[in-house]
């Protein structure tokens, strides 16, 4: 049996032997603007994958385990998440 550290783990999941990530195949995917975060975590409240986690400034998005559904964006009260176009320049400018 393989150590627990030793596996990678889904946020929201029950068990931590969750050893693969799922997000490999959004179609779009969230974008955050970091001058609009205020850190409120209703993006992480809503999440169904639980990407987001707090940040000192602005909240961190785990892309491993999101499937871009669109959520945070709907439910971001300042608008600080957008959604774009998974390999998008918008997108691959938010991996700096």
């Amino acid at each position: 049996m393989l150590a627990e550290d030793t596996l990678k783990r889904g946020p929201n999941l029950a068990t931590p032997y969750l050893g693969f990530t799922t997000g490999s195949w959004r179609t779009e995917r969230p974008v955050l603007d970091p001058e609009r975060c205020n850190n409120c975590l209703a993006c992480w409240l809503f999440c169904p994958e639980g990407c987001f986690s707090r940040g000192d400034q602005a909240v961190s998005l785990n892309l491993d385990f999101c499937k871009g559904c669109g959520i945070c964006v709907a439910e971001c009260p300042r608008q600080a998440l957008t959604l774009v176009e998974e390999g998008a320049a918008s997108a691959r400018l938010s991996e700096r």
